[in-house]
Order: C-alpha cells, then sequence, then structure tokens
C-alpha cells in the first residue's frame, strides 16, 4: 500500500521543511513494513510538496506511526498536511 500526504509550504520554509521530512523519513523507515519514500514538489505549484510512502500493507503503516520516536519526530509533521485521505491500495499489484 502506499500513502501520499500532501503540504502547503512557501518558499521561504521549504528549507526548514526538508531538514524535518528527512528526520521524520528516517525514523518511519527503521519500521517493520516500510517499503520506501520519496518527496516531491510540484512542478505547476511549487509551494504544493508531496511525501510519498510505502509499506508492505495498511497494518504495517498504522503500526508504523506508533513507537515513541515517530510521534516526536514525524507526527508533528504529518499534523501539518493537507487534510485529506491519504492511504491508497495498490491496484496495479
Amino acid at each position: 500500500m502506499f500513502v501520499v500526504i500532501r503540504f502547503r509550504v512557501g518558499s521561504e520554509e521549504q528549507a526548514g521543511f526538508a531538514e524535518r521530512v528527512r528526520t521524520a523519513v528516517a525514523v518511519l523507515a527503521e519500521q517493520k513494513g516500510f517499503v520506501s519514500a520519496r518527496v516531491g514538489r510540484n512542478v505547476d505549484d511549487p509551494e504544493l510538496l508531496a511525501l510519498d510512502l510505502e509499506f508492505v500493507n495498511v497494518g504495517s503503516y498504522r503500526r508504523a506511526l506508533s513507537p515513541y520516536e515517530v510521534k516526536m519526530a514525524a507526527v508533528p509533521l504529518l499534523s501539518e498536511a493537507i487534510d485529506e485521505p491519504t492511504a491508497y491500495e495498490d491496484l496495479l499489484s
């Protein structure tokens, strides 16, 4: 399954955001079931950023959000995301 989390980040705040997202991805990458992560900037709207995460299954993703270190490093960042559904089932696999 994959997760697409979008953020609206002003150009002057993007350097700090990049550091925070690296930290968040680092702690998420240590969780069981983590597969991959990438971060991108929208080509038409440079203040729209996306964090794309892949986990083995939805249970792995949900469990990955539970450890203390994830709550400290990733959850504050994730709480700044655009409020929309984020978890998707891969229909091509």
